[in-house]
C-alpha cells in the first residue's frame, strides 16, 4: 500500500494524500491497536479532536491533538461517519475541526470509523444487537445443560451472573432496531427462530416497542424458562394488548396449558368461534371494558347500538353478559378462543 502511495503521489496531491491515510489506517488496523490508540492517533493525524461513540456502551471518547482527554467543551462536528458492524451502525466517528473541513476528512473518517469497527468486534463482545442464531437457540433451549447455556451467554457478551430476560417477538421491523429501543444503552441481542424472533436483555423498557410489534415478556430468571414464558406471553397478545409480561398473566397463564381437544370440545369456545367478525370486536372490546357506555366510545356507536350487539350476543352465547358470571365466563372463553386459534400480529 505505502509503494503504490509513493506511485500515485505525482499524478495528483489528493490521491497521494488519500492513499498515506489508508496506510496509516492499515498499519494501525495490523498492529491490532485498540480504541484509546485509535482515537489518540486520528487527533494526531487530523489535528483536532476526534472522537468515539459506540451505542452499546452508551459512553463517547474525545481526544485532543496531544494525545490527552479533550478538556474543552464539545463543539459541533465539522465532519462525521457510521461505524458499521455486520451491516449494523454501532456508534460513530467525528472530529471537531475549529476552521472548514479538510478536503481529506471525508477519507480520514471513513478510515477512522473502518479500524473502529474491527477494534470493536476484536476486544468485544462485539456490540451488534444481532447475533448467532445458534447461540441464541444454545442459551434459550431446555435441552441445554448450565454449563453450555452459560456458555452460549457468555460468547454472546453477557456478563456471568447478570439477569437476562427474554422476549419473543413478532415483527416486520428489523430486530436489531427494536432491541436498540426496548433495552437503549445495555447489553442485549437478537435472533430470528423459526416461529418468532427473540432478544435477550438485561433490562426492559416495554413502553419503548414500536407499534406493530407483539411481544412476550418471560421473567428474568433462567433464560429457557424465561423463553418459555415469553412465548407463552405472546400468544396472549392482542391488537389492544400487543405487549404482555408474563408476570401478569397470573392464573390465566394456566389457560395455555389446556389441551387443544378439550378447548375444542368446550361449548363457550365453540359459541364463540361462530360470532362474526363485528361481534367478536364488540364483544372484545366490553369485557375489556366492562362497559356500555365506553364500549360504545371506542367503537364509535351509539350505547343503544352496542346495547343491542350485546344481547343478540348473550343469546348466541347463552350468556348473560350483564351478570358477572356471564361476562367472566365470556372473558374466558375469549381469551381461550384466541389461544387456540393464534390471532395472527397486525
Amino acid at each position: 500500500m505505502e509503494a503504490l502511495a509513493v506511485r500515485l503521489s505525482g499524478l495528483d496531491p489528493y490521491v497521494d494524500g488519500a492513499m498515506r491515510i489508508v496506510a496509516f489506517y492499515d498499519t494501525l488496523m495490523r498492529r491490532r491497536v485498540d480504541l484509546p490508540a485509535l482515537a489518540r492517533a486520528s487527533a494526531g493525524l487530523a489535528e483536532c479532536v476526534a472522537g468515539i461513540r459506540l451505542h452499546g456502551t452508551g459512553g463517547s471518547t474525545r481526544v485532543s491533538p496531544h494525545g490527552t482527554q479533550a478538556s474543552t467543551p464539545p463543539a459541533p462536528a465539522s465532519g462525521e461517519a457510521p461505524i458499521v458492524l455486520d451491516d449494523e451502525e454501532i456508534g460513530t466517528v467525528w472530529l471537531e475541526r475549529p476552521g472548514p473541513p479538510n478536503p481529506l476528512d471525508e477519507v480520514l473518517l471513513d478510515r477512522f470509523a473502518l479500524a473502529v469497527a474491527a477494534a470493536a468486534e476484536r476486544y468485544g463482545p462485539a456490540r451488534t444487537t444481532m447475533a448467532d442464531p445458534a447461540l441464541v437457540e444454545l442459551a434459550i433451549s431446555s435441552d441445554s445443560d448450565d454449563a453450555a447455556r452459560a456458555r452460549a451467554l457468555r460468547l454472546l457478551g453477557f456478563a456471568p451472573g447478570l439477569p437476562v430476560r427474554v422476549v419473543a417477538v413478532r415483527t416486520s421491523l428489523p430486530l436489531d432496531r427494536v432491541g436498540a429501543l426496548v433495552c437503549p444503552g445495555r447489553p442485549v441481542k437478537a435472533a430470528p427462530l423459526a416461529d418468532a424472533g427473540v432478544i435477550l436483555a438485561t433490562g426492559l423498557d416495554r413502553t419503548g416497542f414500536p407499534a406493530g410489534v407483539r411481544a412476550g415478556i418471560g421473567a428474568a430468571e433462567s433464560p429457557d424458562r424465561s423463553w418459555r414464558q415469553a412465548r407463552t406471553a405472546l400468544r396472549f397478545t392482542t391488537p389492544r394488548e400487543p405487549v404482555v409480561d408474563h408476570g401478569d398473566l397470573g392464573a390465566l397463564a394456566l389457560l395455555a396449558d389446556i389441551p387443544e381437544d378439550a378447548v375444542r370440545d368446550n361449548p363457550d369456545v365453540a359459541a364463540i368461534d361462530r360470532l362474526s367478525p363485528e361481534d367478536l370486536e364488540t364483544l372484545d372490546t366490553y369485557c375489556a371494558t366492562a362497559s356500555v357506555r365506553r364500549a360504545a366510545e371506542l367503537l364509535h356507536l351509539h350505547h343503544s347500538s352496542i346495547a343491542r350487539r350485546l344481547d343478540h350476543i348473550g343469546k348466541a352465547l347463552a350468556l348473560d353478559l350483564t351478570a358477572p358470571t356471564g361476562l367472566t365466563r365470556a372473558r374466558l372463553a375469549l381469551t381461550t378462543w384466541r389461544l387456540l386459534h393464534g390471532e395472527p400480529s397486525r
